[in-house]
């Protein structure tokens, strides 16, 4: 049994990834804007990770084993439409949100001796796509932040980042909205459909646990072969 920080944990794939975690028995702290329906045994906080003022320490366990950083954005525009706050904003989020929380959570993780961290980038940063720029530029941001803290923490703390391409999550809900939208996803990938929150949130699992005890530094795709084929 381990102690885990699930940050964005109520919906998506963090939502999946906190059911995966509870059923193998372990206890898990959740932060995130709402609980929405999770279970009662999750220690939950709200939480903005935007807010400099906003992160509860001190509702952290002494140890923890894990941190898994979820929140993400969708936010596909023409570059010719895109203002600089938009790109000021997928920064906040999913760059210096995921610095907050990680330096909220440090000294806990450290106690472990052997924590791992999972964050979350997207097949947008490998693969140059259209109307991506926003949040491709962010979670490129994501990536160096993953690799250099997976160096700054070797050997007690292990750092890598998923990649996945469009998943089948609320977020995702407006592009996958009708029949049609989710074939024409579909037929992009090599694999020929789109993935589930429950099979990448299967992929944070093992990275979270010790099974990954000699993984660090990697960015991982999950993306039906988007990337590479």
């Amino acid at each position: 049994m381990a102690n885990y920080l699930i940050v964005g944990g109520s919906s998506g794939i963090g939502r999946s990834l906190v059911d995966l975690l509870l059923a193998d028995g372990n206890d898990l702290w959740v932060w995130s804007r709402e609980q929405r329906d999770l279970p009662a045994e999750v220690n939950f906080t709200s939480v903005d990770v935007t807010s400099d003022n906003d992160l509860p320490k001190t509702a952290l366990p002494d140890q923890l084993d894990g941190l898994a950083y979820c929140p993400g954005s969708i936010d596909l525009r023409s570059f010719r439409s895109l203002k600089p706050d938009a790109f000021r904003d997928a920064f906040e989020l999913n760059v210096i949100g995921a610095v907050r929380c990680i330096q909220a959570a440090e000294r806990s993780l450290k106690k472990s001796g052997q924590a791992s961290i999972v964050t979350f980038s997207t097949v947008a940063v490998q693969r140059g796509m259209s109307f991506h720029a926003a949040v491709a530029a962010a979670k490129g941001g994501l990536e160096g932040l993953t690799r250099s803290l997976a160096a700054e923490y070797a050997p007690k703390i292990r750092v890598n980042a998923i990649a996945p391409s469009l998943t089948d999550t609320p977020l995702a809900e407006r592009l996958l909205a009708n029949e049609d939208k989710r074939q024409a996803s579909a037929e992009r990938h090599p694999l020929k459909r789109v993935a589930s929150a429950t099979e990448i949130a299967k992929m944070a699992a093992f990275l979270l646990g010790r099974d990954a005890a000699y993984m660090t530094g990697q960015v991982i795709g999950m993306d039906g072969g988007l990337s590479a084929i």
